[in-house]
């Protein structure tokens, strides 16, 4: 079954309206590098659309009603948006949960020290990633440093032309033929992924001369102490924004597009959407390259305790309503899908693979060898989108991740199919998945987000 390329069949009225989509699509690439950053943007964009804090409307005391639109926000690092609808929560959301958090370097909490006249940050990788691919790269750090009395800073050290960027060195080609006779993930190991910070020593000082000038640094500027890495949260990205990318700039090449093309098309189709019959509801969480662990990971209770204030709200809230709301829901699991890469064909099957230009991916179950750890979604679930895709003219395609005893993966929509609610995941097929860059097509970005658009408003019908 061959699926047409969007790119084919837009106006010159789409292809204005799908350029100015995917230029604000780098703008939140390029402002929301980490999760505390993703949530900040997206709350500035939500109250723009008219949203507002949940915890404030709970504290005044406020009863809310068909129309409102609330967000709820977890340890800075997760969103809950919703849009209540005119029927009651017991009849089920129409839901679009992505996640914001991507692989990177995080800084250890002890990691500053000085060898060879180098200043250097210890670090732990975070997420599934391929180590080799993230040395000699200008690397910037983001995120916050939280002092004893509770002051917070934020950081952001190496996207300003005018500021220092980092690197994690690697040995030259003339000394590394041993080296090079290792396996691939062997090359790098991860205790040699730290980044390199200073060189200048401190004046009439031997021990630590370097390291001690780089405190001295990091108190003028920053007004911070070594002891702060303690509370800190620092992580360590690729350097620079997101780029066209192509000749013809057809593509995006950015940092972090998995998953933020799913949260960011998630976002921009929840704020768009007016007046449906059931509530809608926009998930954007984080720690799901770990496993979806933690009290901002969708494992946690966050987002039903959250559901249960929204209820409460309504003086709708009783257990057996919640259970019913969640029941009822339905949901697509926002997240990427790996694009079909002819350099590397000998992983994918081609018949089931995902190309670029040719719409949004269903994965109707992810997993490993056997479907091991997948959600799979019902067949009559996946033809009613069918359907509602079809009937307002959205391009979309179906995949798996790669061949059967090759590929692998999950997402969050196994978490949320323990609530008996109908899931699939759904998304923007992506290369390089998982490296420093990653591209998709624009053409891709535009269909996801009409699509998802789609969901909110058809879901039920």
């Amino acid at each position: 079954m061959e699926r047409s390329n969007a790119w084919k069949n837009y106006t010159k009225k789409e292809l204005k309206e799908l350029n100015k989509i995917n230029k604000e699509y780098r703008q939140f690439l390029n402002e929301g590098k980490t999760e505390r950053e993703c949530v900040k943007k997206a709350i500035a964009m939500a109250e723009d659309a008219g949203y507002q804090d949940l915890a404030k409307l709970v504290a005044a005391g406020k009863k809310l009603k068909a129309g409102d639109k609330v967000y709820s926000v977890g340890m800075k690092k997760m969103l809950s948006l919703f849009q209540i609808g005119k029927k009651p929560l017991e009849d089920g959301m129409a839901i679009l949960g992505a996640h914001i958090d991507s692989p990177r370097l995080d800084l250890k909490q002890n990691p500053l020290y000085e060898e060879g006249g180098f200043a250097y940050l210890d670090t732990h990788y975070y997420g599934g990633i391929k180590k080799y691919q993230w040395v000699t790269l200008p690397l910037a750090i983001h995120g916050v440093v939280v002092k004893k009395d509770g002051a917070v800073l934020d950081v952001t050290i190496g996207e300003d032309e005018a500021e220092p960027v980092f690197c994690v060195t690697d040995l030259l080609i003339h000394l590394a033929g041993e080296r090079m006779e290792k396996k691939a993930d062997k090359v790098i190991e991860g205790e040699e992924l730290d980044i390199l910070f200073g060189s200048i020593p401190l004046k009439d000082d031997e021990k630590d001369a370097v390291k001690r000038n780089v405190l001295e640094i990091l108190k003028e500027k920053y007004e911070m102490e070594e002891e702060d890495f303690l509370s800190a949260e620092l992580e360590v990205v690729p350097a620079g924004g997101a780029r066209e990318s192509g000749i013809d700039a057809s593509m995006i090449m950015g940092y972090g597009q998995d998953d933020r093309v799913c949260a960011f098309t998630s976002l921009k189709a929840m704020l768009d959407v007016e007046g449906t019959e059931h509530t809608t509801c926009c998930l954007l969480v984080d720690k799901e390259e770990i496993g979806s662990v933690g009290a901002t990971g969708m494992r946690s209770k966050t987002f039903e305790n959250t559901l249960a204030e929204l209820m409460n709200c309504m003086g709708t809230y009783s257990d057996l309503a919640l259970r019913r709301c969640l029941s009822n829901s339905r949901m697509l699991s926002s997240d990427v899908s790996a694009a079909y890469d002819p350099t590397f064909k000998a992983a994918y099957e081609p018949k089931n693979a995902a190309y670029f230009g040719k719409g949004m991916v269903f994965n109707k179950y992810t997993g490993s060898r056997g479907k091991s750890g997948s959600n799979d979604a019902n067949a009559e679930y996946l033809a009613s989108i069918r359907k509602m895709l079809d009937d307002r003219k959205i391009a979309y395609q179906t995949a798996e991740l790669g061949k059967v005893d090759i590929g692998g993966g999950g997402t969050i929509a196994y978490i949320m199919a323990l609530y008996g609610m109908e899931v699939v995941d759904c998304g923007v097929a992506v290369l390089n998945m998982h490296a420093p860059w990653e591209i998709v097509s624009k053409a891709d970005v535009y269909e996801a987000m009409k699509g998802y658009a789609v969901f909110l408003e058809d879901a039920f019908c």
